[in-house]
């Protein structure tokens, strides 16, 4: 049995394609374009990649995008001002601080990050949206986990009262995974570097999503036939090589779903960030 492999560009084009007529209703409906502001500090060339992408897809769905350069010796006083700016600016309906931030500021992440207002945190990490995620209010939502459900749910998987593995405790994907997934009644475990007799705990996986940036770290024998197997660890093994954390050519000959790395779980974070700026817009409106 070889796996269905699940395609990040599929599932991307179709949340794209929503978001667009998403966007063209909030327009028709109360005359507001959604607009996101990307803060990058410095000049980290994988960060400028990252901006760059976010740009070129708010162009394509119709969202209003500014890329606000800050030099590599901002302060965080600064930071923090041109936030408190953006969280007061009306055509401004998402903010997203680019990480990593230079190193004499990244001690201060959390308190940089969570100066964004909770309304217009489309990467979903302020402790409020955190917080309400915990008691299954959806408000704005992390996007990596976030696209893995949605193109579960676009790929017709069932997710309610599947067994449900997570490997990876992490805010940004682990956590939030195991809310997301028991929001939708699915019965999940999560695993990490303290779990013992792993392999027995993912064998009883009918979905398992692995997040631990460790290149190749889930192999076949790990796996349940048939099981839905979502990779979102990204590790450069060689300069032009990219792999995730499942083995993937082995795993999915047990599989009955996966998706690859890279072309995967990747793809689809950019298109819920649009996905988020939209509601964050409907959310600022309405309140």
């Amino acid at each position: 049995m070889t796996a269905k492999i699940l395609e990040g560009k599929v599932f991307a084009t179709q949340i794209k394609e929503e978001v667009k007529c998403d966007v063209e209703s909030l327009k028709a409906e109360y005359g507001v374009t959604p607009g996101l502001a990307v803060i990058i500090v410095g000049e980290n060339p994988a960060s400028k990649v990252y901006v760059a992408n976010k740009h070129r897809s708010c162009g394509e769905v119709g969202i209003y995008s500014a890329v606000i350069e800050m030099p590599e010796d901002t302060t965080k006083e600064q930071l923090l001002k041109k936030i408190d700016e953006l969280n007061k600016d009306e055509k401004i309906h998402g903010i997203l601080v680019q990480l990593p931030l230079p190193a004499h500021i990244s001690a201060d992440e959390a308190e940089i990050l969570d100066f964004i207002h909770p309304d217009k945190d489309v990467d979903g990490f302020h402790p409020i949206n955190v917080g309400k995620l915990s008691v299954g209010q959806e408000h704005l939502v992390p996007c990596t986990p976030l696209g893995c459900i949605k193109m579960m749910e676009l790929a017709g998987i069932e997710i309610k009262g599947k067994n449900a593995v997570v490997i990876g405790r992490s805010n940004i994907v682990g956590k939030p995974m195991f809310n997301l997934l028991l929001s939708r009644h699915a019965t999940v475990t999560v695993c990490h570097s303290h779990t013992k007799n792993l392999a027995e705990v993912t064998r009883l996986a009918d979905i398992l999503v692995v997040a631990i940036g460790k290149p190749n770290f889930v192999t076949a024998d790990m796996v349940k036939p048939g099981a839905v197997v979502i990779d979102v660890g990204i590790n450069r093994i060689a300069p032009k090589k990219l792999v995730g954390d499942v083995d993937f050519e082995s795993v999915k000959e047990v599989a009955g779903a996966i998706t690859p790395v890279p072309g995967g779980v990747g793809l689809l974070t950019i298109a819920m960030l649009m996905h988020n700026t939209v509601k964050a817009a409907r959310i600022q409106f309405n309140r």
